[in-house]
């Protein structure tokens, strides 16, 4: 007499599994990582840790409040405070390089951080710092401020530029268009560029950040 097929044992109902918020940023760091900021969602979030999104709402107000506690727990895993050198104009290139060099490997925090209204608050004794360096080289509070965004301008922009142009040739793995062009020059109308030939893209691909950091905060210095 034949059987009656044998059903799979059905899942526990009740709550789902409690949670706790260093789980959950624990959960969005790695989606984040892996996959980009846009794909953390609350939903995607919650199925990762196996809770429903109320569960983790609970936790969290919104996505705003996640990200924030995101980069807080990036700035502290990442953030060193270096030793400071006397001279105020150093301290800066100090501060700024070192801020460069932990975004530079987190270029979706860059992202968040130029849209100019989250930020951690454990990075604002670099931005103290910094601005206390730039007033002892003679700026005022203002003029300091200014100068510090100038500096934030030229350090994110550097960043994503070269995380999206890495992004490009990863994905590609071809001559991009630029590349085409460049080869192509006439020597006639654009004599320097043509002379560059198949340079141009290895030495705009070179670091550096700090030549242009360091030009830049002596301008600011003397422009006062």
């Amino acid at each position: 007499m034949p059987q009656p097929p044998v059903q799979p044992p059905s899942a526990p109902r009740g709550r789902p599994p409690r949670i706790s918020r260093a789980e959950i940023v624990a959960a969005a760091r790695r989606i984040v990582d892996e996959e980009g900021v846009d794909r953390l969602t609350m939903r995607r979030l919650a199925r990762d840790v196996g809770s429903t999104p109320m569960a983790i709402y609970h936790h969290v107000r919104d996505k705003e409040e996640l990200l924030v506690l995101l980069l807080d727990d990036y700035a502290a895993r990442s953030l060193r405070r270096p030793e400071l050198p006397a001279d105020p104009r150093e301290r800066v290139i100090v501060l700024a390089t070192a801020i460069r060099d932990v975004l530079a490997a987190y270029p979706w925090v860059v992202e968040l951080l130029s849209a100019d209204d989250l930020m951690a608050r454990s990075a604002l004794w670099y931005v103290e710092r910094i601005i206390d360096a730039l007033v002892e080289c003679g700026l005022g509070v203002e003029r300091a401020v200014h100068a510090y965004r100038a500096i934030w301008y030229h350090m994110a922009g550097e960043l994503m530029i070269r995380a999206s142009s890495g992004r490009r040739r990863d994905r590609d793995g071809r001559p991009t268009y630029r590349d085409r062009v460049f080869a192509d020059l006439d020597p006639d109308e654009l004599p320097r560029l043509a002379s560059l030939g198949g340079r141009w893209a290895s030495l705009t691909a070179e670091d550096t950040y700090l030549d242009g950091l360091r030009a830049l905060v002596d301008g600011l210095v003397r422009a006062g």
